[in-house]
């Protein structure tokens, strides 16, 4: 990491444009012409793996695949697949501020479909044939979509026997009987890497690094699973046979079920953590940095029974330890890891993080609980670590003040000098910027004193998340050159800007 820097937390879906959702055209390079005028040096985005139930990033259909709904129609104009009358006659949502998922999902994959129509009326494959040699993922992947799309779009778990358990022979038919259907999944991976190659070129020439987050699970509905059963723990009838979630604290009587299959870390390590290797080296082809979501979970897990309806019923199971990423460092010397290690954490878990040499993360909004002492205070930081106002899982700042105990918010007021003249939201941004930490992140929402009802995500909800969306006319030279002022005051400029 970069010693003392800052960034900008901000999804892709929450970039501005015409198309109904944020991509990676050219309203990304503004904002990174933004943070680099602001003299930022991080972009942070949330994980951009294709999307399915619920529209969450952390729920996609690989962990290696990327989104197709992020991917730039204008570039798509540009290159001839598509003309502009097409895309204009789309109807993308009303309202500039949300995503309008189901709008997104019902027509953009058919003006993928068109534009694949295009491609191969008028190129040949080769180009596709040397991707599809780079990226081992690309055949399973092509292939579960393209099944998924047979059985209409149902989970694999629920697809015609023979599917569901990769019998050879049925799959082999298939292949041969649907090659173009598979093939158009493959065109659009080769889309999505092309342009964010090019992205992230714009945002390497211009000195911003990206950080990406990598779920520390993988969705049940996945190529991943289907693909590497093993790998996971499912009984022979391809039955999850245990799941993840959070035991019972004192947020939730009957702790958080989140579903996702488990890890079978014994099948992991005894073919040397190849699956978890590729993955961080693909992560590595779309990031500079990773932050890896829930990291205590690799000290140990909480493993609930299949088929319970809450999370009562799990027990701890111990992870695989420094084993795993000494295996990854090995295999990718130079990869630069976030530990995501926030809530309750054992001594074990304290010692994994450093024992892992991962700066840890610290979080504004956790700091000011009146009732005690808190680690999140920033008197209390290790310099090694990445404080953030709040993260996609927070209320914005100013929700806070709306929503947190009176005790908290006279607590946040006092320590960190907050008035109204400054703005409490640059208040905390400032405590954040000034502290010992080496890096420091706020939402966008916050640079902008948004409220409650612009957060990303409300966790353990679904419907109305991962929708908000920035306007062009908020990215102001006014709001860098403040943000700019405050880098600068506070030492976290690279040496050549200062």
């Amino acid at each position: 990491m970069a010693s003392r820097a800052s960034g900008v937390l901000m999804h892709i879906t929450s970039l501005p444009g015409p198309y109904g959702i944020g991509t990676m055209g050219r309203y990304g390079k503004d904002f990174i012409d933004f943070l680099k005028s602001a003299g930022q040096k991080y972009w942070q985005i949330l994980p951009v793996g294709p999307t399915g139930y619920g529209n969450s990033p952390y729920q996609a259909y690989s962990a290696f695949a990327g989104n197709p709904f992020i991917i730039d129609l204008e570039a798509l104009i540009e290159a001839g697949y598509l003309s502009l009358e097409q895309v204009m006659a789309v109807d993308f949502g009303e309202d500039a501020e949300k995503v309008d998922y189901d709008k997104i999902i019902r027509h953009k994959v058919q003006l993928l479909k068109s534009a694949y129509k295009v491609f191969l009326e008028t190129h040949d494959a080769t180009e596709m044939k040397s991707f599809k040699k780079a990226h081992h993922w690309i055949e399973e992947y092509s292939l579960f979509m393209a099944l998924k799309e047979h059985h209409d779009q149902r989970p694999w778990y629920e697809w015609a026997q023979s599917y569901k358990e990769r019998n050879r022979r049925s799959l082999e038919t298939f292949k041969a009987t649907h090659a173009e259907a598979i093939e158009f999944w493959v065109f659009v991976q080769w889309i999505f890497y092309e342009q964010w190659s090019d992205l992230k070129t714009y945002a390497n020439r211009h000195g911003v690094e990206i950080i990406g987050d990598m779920p520390i699970y993988v969705s049940t509905d996945s190529a991943d699973t289907w693909a590497h059963m093993t790998l996971f723990h499912f009984d022979v009838h391809c039955n999850p046979v245990a799941v993840a979630g959070c035991p019972p604290d004192a947020f939730s009587a009957t702790g958080q079920l989140w579903g996702n299959p488990l890890y079978n870390w014994s099948e992991n390590e005894k073919s040397g953590f190849d699956w978890w290797i590729k993955r961080m080296a693909s992560s590595m082809e779309l990031y500079d940095v990773i932050r890896i979501d829930h990291f205590r979970g690799f000290e140990s897990f909480w493993e609930i029974p299949a088929g319970d309806e809450t999370a009562e019923n799990g027990s701890w199971q111990k992870g695989p330890g420094m084993k795993l990423f000494d295996a990854i460092r090995q295999a990718i010397p130079d990869v630069r890891i976030i530990a995501e290690d926030l809530g309750f954490l054992t001594e074990a878990v304290v010692k994994l993080v450093q024992d892992s040499g991962y700066p840890g993360m610290k979080v504004l909004q956790f700091a000011f609980d009146s009732r005690e002492e808190s680690d999140y205070l920033p008197h209390n930081y290790d310099s090694h670590c990445i404080v953030y106002t709040g993260t996609h899982d927070n209320d914005t700042v100013m929700g806070w003040f709306e929503n947190a105990a009176p005790e908290d918010i006279a607590m946040a007021k006092a320590y960190l000098a907050l008035n109204e003249k400054e703005g409490y939201n640059w208040g905390f941004i400032r405590g954040a910027w000034s502290s010992v930490a080496e890096i420091a992140i706020a939402p966008m929402q916050d640079f902008l004193g948004l409220g409650t009802v612009h957060r990303m995500n409300i966790p353990s909800t679904i419907g109305g998340n991962w929708e908000w969306r920035i306007h062009p006319e908020d990215l102001t030279k006014a709001l860098a050159k403040r943000l700019f002022e405050m880098t600068k005051m506070y030492g976290r400029l690279e040496k050549k800007d200062a």
